[in-house]
């Protein structure tokens, strides 16, 4: 016979038979007071029920707990010994418990994100920030420009477009890049072909896609890319992102910030024939004061950097 076998089936058989737990608390609570009577109190239950515990214990135990003289109860060697056992065994057990509640009850961190960013770069990404800290609850809230935190938000992702307090610390995530994507099969429509001498251009007849939340984002490109776009055929959409949307669908050329377009590009949904240039504004994490190391805030800023390269 496996000798593993037996080793099994022998710790089985000698495995200790422990008290029932609630017989425990009722001895340890007349121990830690002396009293049954006491304990009763403590545990709202009557003296005989503190009593028929005790006798419980001393029953599967073969021994005296207590001594009981004049009305008054006195712990025996074995009692002290269990005891002090049970003490330790409960302080851990309750510490345990009130360590899982405490992770329990953590509020959710509140994020703030820019729009935009936050449906096409950072919704996409989360599951993999859940997968690798399921300990640290995200709620993800969409907001733009100035934000007041600590009250109520956390966090806030935001473009270095504004003027921010002295005493927010912000974290650099990523430089903006910028450049017109349009959907692939839309290219040779919108742009003309590359050669030996040109590079690829956008065509006179191109169709620009334009945003009431971004609305020098052409010019601005335009100004880093010497292009001129002044004059061209353009749509106007009341958010930067429906534009986005727009591109995807083959209606024009979009102006396309690379976080935010940088999944159908290497889809190869989009295309972006003149590539991005830098526009000079950079992208922060920004928190109310330094981030702790090891907390869920340091937690989401490590993967955030992680995610932004």
């Amino acid at each position: 016979m496996n000798p593993d076998v037996i080793g099994q089936h022998r710790s089985q058989i000698d495995a200790v038979r422990l008290p029932p737990l609630a017989a425990l608390r009722c001895f340890e609570a007349a121990a830690r007071l002396e009293s049954f009577s006491r304990a009763a109190d403590a545990l709202h239950l009557t003296h005989g029920a503190i009593s028929r515990a005790v006798r419980l214990i001393e029953d599967e135990l073969g021994v005296a707990l207590f001594e009981r003289r004049s009305r008054r109860v006195f712990l025996t060697d074995a009692g002290r010994k269990l005891a002090s056992a049970a003490r330790e065994g409960f302080v851990l057990v309750e510490t345990a418990v009130r360590e899982i509640q405490e992770e329990v009850r953590a509020p959710a961190l509140v994020v703030s994100c820019e729009p935009t960013l936050l449906i096409r770069w950072l919704i996409p990404r989360l599951p993999d920030f859940q997968g690798r800290h399921p300990d640290v609850s995200i709620h993800l809230v969409a907001g733009g420009g100035p934000v007041t935190l600590g009250r109520g938000i956390d966090l806030a992702i935001r473009r270095n477009d504004f003027v921010r307090a002295e005493a927010v610390h912000a974290t650099p995530l990523f430089r903006e890049r910028t450049g017109p994507v349009c959907r692939v099969d839309k290219v040779a429509e919108f742009f003309d072909r590359a050669d030996s001498v040109r590079l690829p251009a956008l065509r006179d007849d191109a169709v620009l896609l334009h945003s009431r939340s971004r609305p020098d984002a052409w010019e601005a490109w335009a100004g880093l890319a010497d292009c001129r776009t002044f004059g061209r055929r353009a749509q106007n959409f009341e958010h930067f992102y429906i534009s986005l949307q727009a591109a995807v669908a083959g209606i024009g050329v979009a102006i396309g910030p690379w976080q935010l377009v940088r999944d159908d590009v290497e889809s190869g949904i989009l295309a972006a024939p003149l590539g991005f240039v830098e526009d000079g504004s950079v992208y922060h994490l920004l928190a109310p004061a330094a981030i702790v190391e090891q907390s869920a805030q340091a937690k989401l800023r490590d993967w955030l950097l992680e995610v932004a390269v």
